[in-house]
């Protein structure tokens, strides 16, 4: 007896803060026979495993970033398409090094949505091409994305609060979950930023995310 393969369609996550927004992400997909989008907040999202691929509309959120390593961070798994603002080349880098697979501008319409979500199912990176052929460029440089040429050396305490960092935990709960003050944590953010050149906690985590911080030596502090 043979029974009939079904396939299920592919879920995507929708993640917006804006109801209008959100409404228009998801008639993006109306009568697409093999696309499902899901909405909900992000945990709910990271919590269906189901869930390999995210939109994730940045509006006016602040924290997007932090958001799209902190999905990188608990959902190596899924792959993220950001909606963000349009016209900044450095803004769209920064997203594809964080993990995103797309990048679209808020003016996209249904039509591009549907596309870009098509296309990073079928393995592709969606985004324009000036912008990628200048992160290649700028991978391929000795200095890379802001990294410089000799790593870091981290101690271990630096190397737990980055991991946290890498988490979007705040100072607070870093302090919290090391067992140390507040203030220390500071000053651990500020020798990391320090010793990496980073500008700020933001790129800091994007930096981190980099073959060449994940292979940092370690030393007793």
């Amino acid at each position: 007896m043979q029974f009939n393969s079904i396939s299920l369609p592919t879920r995507v996550g929708l993640i917006s803060d804006e109801p209008i927004r959100l409404t228009g992400l998801e008639s993006a997909f109306e009568g697409h026979a093999s696309i499902k989008p899901v909405s909900g907040n992000l945990e709910a999202i990271l919590s269906d495993l189901q869930i390999r691929y995210l939109i994730l509309d940045v509006g006016s959120n602040s924290a997007w970033m932090e958001m799209q390593l902190k999905v990188r961070r608990l959902r190596p798994d899924i792959r993220q398409i950001v909606v963000g603002p349009a016209g900044n080349d450095e803004l769209i880098m920064r997203s594809i090094t964080a993990g995103a697979r797309a990048f679209l501008d808020s003016t996209s319409g249904p039509l591009a949505v549907r596309q870009a979500v098509e296309s990073v199912i079928s393995g592709t990176i969606w985004a324009p091409r000036r912008v990628l052929s200048a992160l290649i460029d700028r991978l391929l440089s000795p200095q890379g994305v802001g990294v410089p040429v000799t790593a870091p050396v981290l101690s271990p305490r630096e190397r737990q609060v980055l991991d946290l960092i890498m988490t979007a935990s705040t100072n607070r709960e870093i302090a919290a979950k090391l067992g140390i003050e507040e203030r220390t944590v500071k000053a651990y953010v500020a020798n990391l930023l320090r010793k990496t050149g980073a500008e700020n906690r933001v790129s800091l985590s994007v930096e981190a995310t980099r073959e060449s911080m994940r292979d940092h030596r370690v030393h007793s502090a």
